[in-house]
């Protein structure tokens, strides 16, 4: 399945950008969000397309296990991609994904799966007590460098989760946000070309629109 998606011509075309699809995912919004960013997108599961692309974005709703199933298919070339050096950018569910493991199937009884590897870690839910999921604006705070942080540091973005990312590494968080406990809303592997949001940029107004462009850009110039 591939649609390709131009950007209008009042915006200035940036960098080409494949948006997975894999059967999960808000995929208009964030085409959307992508195109208002000055991206060309095409929405597609062909992996020639990911690696004619000069960015990859994997976007996500729903649970770990399913997300997980529904990508193999495509794993082989996504971790291809990641080692070559191709800005790949996980949103919500995909920057889960990223990471290697999550509670999320112990917790609802299902077998264990192993996400992408790529940022070593697990997904946890928040503590009981906690509401989840955890729904609405919350503040980014950077704790690193990393193109796709510029101009953001303090802004609010919207999530929607109950369960959020522990790597192993601690430099492996860009930027944290507060819920009861501080938490990376935003992780990046060692080389800087894997990342992902906790958050949706798409929804999150001109903050997420700010992140949008910063990734695009980061695309052109890799």
């Amino acid at each position: 399945m591939s649609t390709a998606t131009p950007t209008s011509e009042s915006e200035e075309t940036v960098a080409s950008v494949v948006v997975v699809d894999y059967g999960l995912g808000n995929l208009r919004s964030v085409t959307r969000g992508l195109e208002r960013a000055g991206a060309a997108v095409e929405i597609t599961d062909d992996p020639e397309a990911f690696a004619e692309a000069d960015g990859v974005v994997l976007p996500g709703v729903g649970a770990f296990l399913e997300g997980v199933e529904n990508a193999d298919p495509i794993r082989e070339d996504l971790l291809e991609l990641a080692e070559a050096g191709k800005p790949l950018f996980g949103i919500c569910l995909g920057m889960q994904m990223l990471l290697t493991s999550s509670e999320e199937g112990e917790t609802d009884g299902d077998a264990a799966v192993t996400g992408l590897d790529l940022i070593p870690g697990t997904n946890v839910r928040f503590a009981e007590g906690q509401k989840v999921p955890h729904m609405g604006w919350n503040e980014l705070s950077v704790d690193r460098g990393h193109p796709l942080v510029e101009g953001v540091d303090g802004e609010y973005a919207y999530f929607v989760h109950s369960y959020y990312a522990r790597p192993d590494d601690g430099d492996a968080t860009v930027a944290s946000t507060d819920y009861g406990v501080e938490f990376p809303s935003i992780v990046a592997n060692e080389a800087g070309n894997v990342f992902g949001t906790q958050f949706h940029p798409e929804k999150s107004g001109e903050t997420g629109l700010r992140i949008l462009r910063n990734f695009v850009e980061f695309c052109r110039t890799e």
